[in-house]
This record gives C-alpha cells, sequence and structure tokens, in this order.
C-alpha cells in the first residue's frame, strides 16, 4: 500500500516550510532512511528520509513551493501502484493536503493572509496591521519584502508636506533624559543594484536571508566589544597526545573544541553574568548552560546545541560535539538542536583564521572566538631568569554585551577560561 511522506513536526511555531530541492526524483527506487528533499524553514535546512521501502511514485510538492506541517510531500509504494484521490483511483494524481487543510490565501491559524515568519516577526515588531498589507508572494503570501515595503511606504506619509515652519520657531523644551525600551529596528529600503556587463545575479537562500537578518540586527541590538587573549595550549596538547587513542576506541574524536567547551562551562559557573540575556526588565541570569557551536555547512552556517553541557565531562562533550556538527552537515539536524542556546563559541581556527571578532547570537550576551594555535616564541621568566622558548598558542576573542558585562567581568571570564586550558592534566 502507499505511503505519503508528510512535513514533520519543525520546532515550536513553526507552521510551513519551502521546499528546497528534490533529492530524489519519481520512478526512483528508495530505501528506509534515504534522504528524499531538503525543506527550509526560517531557522534550519533539514533533510526528510523515506520511511518504507519502494518507489517514489509522485512527488507532491515540487522545488520553491510552500507546504504546511503535516501536509504530504510525496507518494512511495510499489511500481506502478494506482494512487486513491478523493474516492477516485489515479495512477498520477493524489490529493496534496488532508480534507480538512485550509485553503493556501489563508492563514492556518485565523483567516489572516498567509505570511512568512520573518515577515510576521517584522510587522509584530513594528506594529503593522498584516491585514493592511498586500502579499506578493505566492497566493498572495505577505513576504519580508512586502513588510519592508510597506513600513518604508508608512515613514513616507508620516511627515506632512503642508506643514510649514515658522519664520521664528519658539524653541521647544527639552525633557529630561530618561531610560526607555528600545524603538522598533529601522528597516531600511530594499537594496537593489545595477546588473552589467557579465555581471550575475545569484539567488539567495532561505538560510542566507536568516543569517543576514539576524547578523544585521544583532549589531543594532547590542553594543559590541571584544577582549583578546593568547592562550598557551601545551597541557591541553599533551592531554590530548596521551588520551586521544583511548577516546578513540569508543568512536570519540578529541578535538581541541571538546577541551574549549569544557573550560567554558567551568568559567560560565563562576561568572553567571556572561550566561544571560538582557530583558527590559532587568538581567535573566539562564539557570541551564547550553553551549552553541558555530559549525560550517556548504551553504551558510548553523549554531547546534549541546543542552546541559556542565553536566557533560569531557567524553560526553566530545561526543555530543561529534554527533550534532556531523549531523549539521549532512542537513539532518532537527530544529530544537538550534534551539535555547545560552552561550556560543566559534572555533575559526580550524580553517587557518588566527584572530576574529564574532557576532552574538542574540538574544545571548556574548560569544567565544579561538583561533588557530601555532607555534610561537614567547619570553618565560623564572625566577628572574628569562628564557626563549616555543610554545602552541591561540588568540581567544571574548564579544560581549556591553549593556550586561563590563570590561573587567569580562577579562575575568576569559582569563579563567586561560587558567583552566593551561592548568589542563
Amino acid at each position: 500500500m502507499a505511503e505519503k511522506i508528510t512535513v514533520p513536526e519543525l520546532g515550536e511555531g513553526v507552521i510551513e516550510a519551502q521546499i528546497g530541492r528534490w533529492l530524489k526524483h519519481e520512478g526512483d527506487v528508495v530505501h528506509i532512511d534515504d534522504p528524499l528533499v531538503e525543506i527550509e524553514t526560517d531557522k534550519i535546512t533539514t533533510e526528510i528520509v523515506a520511511e518504507v521501502d519502494g518507489t517514489l511514485l509522485k512527488i507532491v510538492v515540487p522545488e520553491g513551493q510552500i507546504a504546511h506541517v503535516g501536509a504530504p510531500l510525496a507518494v512511495i509504494g510499489a511500481p506502478g501502484e494506482v494512487l486513491e484521490t478523493n474516492g477516485h483511483s489515479t495512477p498520477d494524481a493524489i490529493d496534496p493536503a488532508p480534507d480538512d487543510s485550509i485553503e493556501p490565501d489563508q492563514d492556518p491559524i485565523s483567516e489572516r493572509p498567509k505570511i512568512s515568519p520573518i515577515a510576521r516577526r517584522i510587522a509584530r515588531e513594528n506594529q503593522l496591521d498584516v491585514d493592511r498589507i498586500t502579499g506578493t508572494g505566492l497566493h498572495g503570501r505577505i513576504t519580508k519584502r512586502d513588510v519592508e515595503r510597506r513600513l518604508v511606504n508608512q515613514a513616507e506619509t508620516a511627515t506632512p508636506a503642508s506643514v510649514k515652519p515658522s519664520a521664528t520657531p519658539a524653541p521647544s523644551p527639552q525633557p529630561a533624559p530618561t531610560l526607555s525600551r528600545p524603538a522598533p529596528a529601522t528597516v531600511q529600503p530594499p537594496v537593489t543594484a545595477p546588473i552589467r556587463g557579465n555581471d550575475k545575479l545569484v539567488s539567495l537562500t532561505g538560510m542566507r536571508r536568516v543569517i543576514a537578518d539576524r547578523m544585521v540586527r544583532s549589531k543594532q541590538i547590542s553594543p559590541h566589544a571584544t577582549t583578546i587573549f593568547k592562550i598557551d595550549f601545551s597541557a591541553v596538547l599533551n592531554h590530548r597526545r596521551n588520551h586521544r587513542e583511548r577516546f578513540a576506541e569508543r568512536g570519540l574524536n578529541l578535538t581541541l573544541t571538546s577541551y574549549i567547551l569544557a573550560a567554558v562551562c567551568q568559567a560560565l559557573q563562576n561568572h553567571p553574568i556572561v550566561n544571560s540575556q538582557w530583558t527590559d526588565d532587568g538581567i535573566l541570569l539562564k539557570s541551564d548552560i547550553n553551549l552553541g557551536v558555530a559549525t560550517a555547512v556548504p551553504h551558510g552556517l548553523l549554531v547546534p546545541v549541546i543542552n546541559n553541557a556542565d553536566r557533560l565531562n569531557l567524553a560526553g562533550l566530545a561526543e555530543r560535539l561529534n554527533d550534532l556538527t556531523q549531523r549539521a552537515r549532512h542537513n539532518q539536524l532537527k530544529p530544537h538542536e538550534l534551539q535555547d542556546g545560552t552561550f556560543t563559541i566559534t572555533n575559526h581556527g580550524v580553517s587557518g583564521s588566527l584572530l576574529a571578532t564574532p557576532i552574538i547570537n542574540q538574544p545571548q550576551c556574548g560569544i567565544l572566538g579561538v583561533g588557530k594555535v601555532e607555534k610561537q616564541v614567547v619570553v618565560l621568566s623564572d625566577h628572574g631568569q628569562d628564557a626563549i622558548v616555543v610554545r602552541p598558542l591561540a588568540y581567544i576573542s571574548f564579544t560581549f554585551d556591553h549593556r550586561l558585562i563590563d570590561g573587567a567581568t569580562a577579562d575575568a571570564f576569559v582569563a579563567d577560561i586561560k587558567a583552566i586550558l593551561e592548568a589542563w592534566s
């Protein structure tokens, strides 16, 4: 009997996904756990796999289309099997939505027009009535660009052209300075550029749009400051050399990032303000330590999260790190594995980078950047005697939200990480 492959639950608040790329074609033989299709939300790109063995009889939703959670994507069955649609048999058709589905031009929660998650958030933050926005997307879907266009038009009509200033305007009284809630982020008009000669316009992927949106918003929200330390990895490398083979026997790749995660967990316990978030009502100290690890993927960047990282030893951290980063690179992460991070580490040194000042992953208040470990000549002093030696050193940068953390606290936090790593045994 033919089996429908549907859009799975993709996380809290996620009600739809865009079909990215079909990895199989109609007529292809598939097996259980074979990747079928890539789907994209505003948070993640992931693969949907086959749940049964058989032949891909029908692709219901083509590439680029939007599908709601629970809607059928494809049908797998025996070659030549007849599919049933609304009580009628047909070899090549299937109802693309369940009987209680919603018309494509309606929001699944209400009768409002359908709107993308990013567009909905921008509209809410700027107090826009989505019922008054005309959608230009598929089936009238309201897109981010539609919301931005509405904001631009609203700003242009907000200043009356007929009001003329008086010849000698009276100075207005200056109110006393007060602390208030920040105004909604200003949305700039859509950016366009002329295409000339051999210029090529590359379409933006959903992931690239999300990364761009989050990076810009982070710089607008948080006053970024960075402190930089140099750390000697001699003790860590010695420990790794002595234990790497034993870890490998358990199938674990003991990377330097695992040691950094362990040191960060201890330092966060010593400095809970770094494991916090800014709110208008006060500073929210997070009870759990959930470490995000920035991971490069073919078309962007993902930050899988190790929940309750402080409850894991070095082996446990290495195991979770290996699992999450490998699955991130193969589009196999689940949306919940990218959520609820309280602090982020990015080991940009794996690509040869020496020093970087990464952007904070909102709503967190800090991010640690780790540069390449390389041998450097240093001067060490012992009882008044100086000696020139070679040591494996790396720069570690801590970028923090200056609303919550001051320079002295930031330095103390990184100094703890430095002390832990340099004394590893």
